[in-house]
């Protein structure tokens, strides 16, 4: 694979992105941008990005892995003169990201309609919590409040606990992804059909409510509303976790009548075909509870690794439950270069994803590493024109900024 190439074509070379989002999902619809060879600026303000602050031992190994591939300038855009730069950067790019509230860029002087009159053909991606319109747009939303509103938490957990939010950025980085697919569809139509250029309104609300599926129509249908069901589904049986001997876990799901009937027979259950309790689907799904001890029963008496070797010459599909320790020593995850080892002047090498997905032709590559606050104001803001004598004036002026964030909140660890 082609991992890390500084200068290796991508599909996206020559299109520039103004990122001023801060945290997660700004920052995932740049970094699939950015992975696939866009030029991503980040305007960052001179406290940084708050990311720098999402500390694991002491180490903002969130910012390391979302800001990759990206360039740092830092504009203090409560002035009028980095106001003026940023608008002369508008003029050379292709998308434009930002998150602030509702509002918010207009108050600053830089609504859509300033930035269009300056580049008629530029993509404007607009993350909020709740979207640009409606009764919420104006209230604060982190990706945990989406997680809530969205129906995910309802769903996640076992029915006689709480429900359960994920434990990471779920809703950040599901809006991410659609952000990404949304910008590359607006540049399309530019591009085919000589458009202008667009707003995108993206919310962390309904990118990942369109990941629950059919859940309103099944509303509709049924007049029920779903509980939770823990690992099981409700709509295929079996489907669980099990625990083996050595009290690690399978993961098995047998959704389609084969593989049912396959799972069956090596277990030493074959008349459990033609049993009326799991003969079909529909059966199995009512009596699940029933299944999940027969199936479990049997895995229990074997440890993961006998269990893996047993269900695989089987051709049935059980699965390990991994946690990351097993993850980067799994063959097929090394194999395929899942996880791959980034040189860092600060871990010796930072672990991170592959880029994802895979080209034949023109794969992604991962070029840089997560820029430091400000690294490439000379480098940006000099192909505007500005000279060093002008980079230190504004540098002395507090309109550009470079080094450590100037106001850091209480580091958080992850």
């Amino acid at each position: 694979m082609r991992l890390f190439q500084a200068d290796a074509r991508c599909p996206l070379d020559r299109v520039r992105v103004l990122d001023l989002s801060r945290v997660v999902a700004g920052n995932m619809v740049s970094l699939l941008l950015a992975d696939f060879g866009a030029e991503v600026i980040k305007i960052e303000p001179p406290e940084g990005d708050p990311l720098r602050d999402w500390l694991v031992a002491g180490v903002a190994t969130n910012w390391k892995v979302y800001a990759r591939n990206k360039k740092s300038v830092c504009l203090n855009l409560r002035s009028d003169e980095a106001k003026a730069l940023l608008l002369r950067l508008v003029e050379t790019a292709h998308v434009f990201i930002e998150n602030f509230r509702p509002g918010t860029l207009e108050k600053m002087g830089l609504a859509p309609e300033v930035l269009h009159a300056r580049n008629p053909k530029l993509v404007i991606v607009r993350v909020t919590g709740w979207g640009q319109t409606g009764p919420y747009r104006h209230k604060p939303g982190f990706g945990t409040l989406a997680e809530g509103a969205s129906g995910f938490a309802a769903l996640n957990g076992f029915p006689d606990r709480e429900p359960a939010l994920p434990p990471m950025q779920l809703a950040d980085c599901t809006a991410g992804v659609y952000g990404a697919f949304a910008a590359l569809v607006a540049l399309r139509e530019i591009e085919v059909s000589g458009g202008r250029g667009q707003v995108i309104d993206l919310s962390l609300l309904e990118p990942l409510f369109s990941f629950m599926g059919p859940q309103a129509a099944g509303y509709r249908a049924s007049g029920t509303v779903r509980s939770r069901t823990g690992s099981r589904s409700t709509t295929a049986a079996p489907r669980n976790a099990y625990r083996a001997a050595d009290g690690k876990w399978v993961c098995l799901s047998a959704s389609t009548q084969a593989m049912t009937e396959r799972l069956f027979r090596v277990i030493g259950r074959p008349d459990l075909i033609d049993d009326p309790r799991y003969r079909t689907n529909a059966e199995r799904v009512r009596n699940a509870a029933g299944l999940d001890a027969i199936i479990g029963e049997f895995i229990g008496r074997m440890t993961l690794g006998e269990n893996l070797a047993f269900f695989d010459n089987a051709e049935v599909t059980v699965g390990p439950i991994y946690d990351i320790s097993q993850i980067v020593e799994d063959p097929h995850v090394n194999a395929r270069e899942m996880v791959v080892d980034f040189p860092d002047d600060e871990m010796g090498a930072v672990p991170m994803h592959c880029v994802v997905p895979r080209l034949s032709a023109t794969p992604g590559a991962i070029r840089r590493a997560a820029p430091r606050l400000g690294e490439h104001n000379a480098e940006v803001l000099g192909a505007l024109g500005l000279s060093r004598e002008d980079l230190a004036r504004l540098a002395g002026a507090g309109v550009i900024h470079q080094g450590k964030p100037r106001r850091r909140a209480a580091a958080a660890e992850a």
